[in-house]
């Protein structure tokens, strides 16, 4: 069964992440859920994130809920390319979980989201992971929205150092630790997203990251943001692997 309090890191393949380093990340994610005060009423938003990370999706019921996120997401879960909506097609079931729980108690702030995440709309726990398992199942765009092309050896160099330590070095993030995958997530999502972070608009974000990414400048986050969005999945993750 797996707890917010007792997340396992286990070993991945082709991994360069040390033990050590791969407990503290998730000493952060400990920080992040115990961190801004007045965010979480009790232990409300752990118990229901912990409730819904053990339960079997029900893909089909999944589908059916998703009819309410299309007109924003699309029916593939592409979001647009141009960043306003992102692409969650393929993204890992918990980490999805873990961000409409965040909106539903407004740890994560989404003033448009949050009226189709309420409890009296999308329903509990079991409503949750079977959206999220839905989202999870399908296939990536294999040609997300991309930035300019002009410094992705900068943006590689700045992934490989400050990114990879959590999102592995293939950008795929890890599911059972709630490491988001953002190989081939819209460039102007991403950037958009990594500015709040540094501004504290995003603020379910993790310490650690936003303390990395206070260190960087705007053109580090636009190349980095680049690079990454150039990263795309393999088949069959992708529709064209399929």
């Amino acid at each position: 069964m797996l707890r917010l309090s007792s997340l396992r890191l286990c070993a991945v393949p082709g991994s360069r992440l040390a033990a050590p380093v791969r407990l503290a990340a998730l000493a952060l994610w400990a920080v992040a859920l115990a961190a801004p005060a007045g965010a979480l009423e009790g232990p409300t938003l752990n118990q229901e994130l912990d409730q819904a990370l053990n339960l079997t999706p029900n893909l089909e019921n999944g589908r059916a809920l998703y009819q309410n996120c299309v007109g924003c997401h699309g029916e593939s879960g592409w979001g647009s390319t141009d960043g306003v909506y992102p692409q969650i097609a393929g993204q890992h079931r918990n980490v999805i979980v873990k961000q409409l729980v965040d909106i539903r108690f407004k740890l994560r702030d989404n003033p448009v989201m949050l009226p189709f995440v309420e409890r009296d709309v999308l329903g509990g726990p079991q409503a949750l992971v079977d959206i999220a398992g839905y989202v999870s199942s399908l296939p990536m765009n294999p040609n997300p929205g991309v930035g300019p092309g002009t410094d992705l050896a900068r943006g590689e160099e700045l992934f490989d150092r400050k990114c990879a330590v959590c999102h592995l070095n293939d950008g795929e993030g890890e599911d059972e630790i709630l490491f988001p995958k953002i190989t081939g997530q819209h460039y102007v999502y991403m950037l958009r997203e990594l500015n709040w972070m540094k501004e504290g608009k995003r603020r379910n974000a993790l310490r650690g990251m936003v303390n990395r990414i206070k260190r960087m400048t705007a053109a580090d986050l636009e190349a980095v943001a680049d690079y990454v969005s150039r990263r795309k999945p393999a088949p069959p993750r992708t529709a064209r692997g399929r």
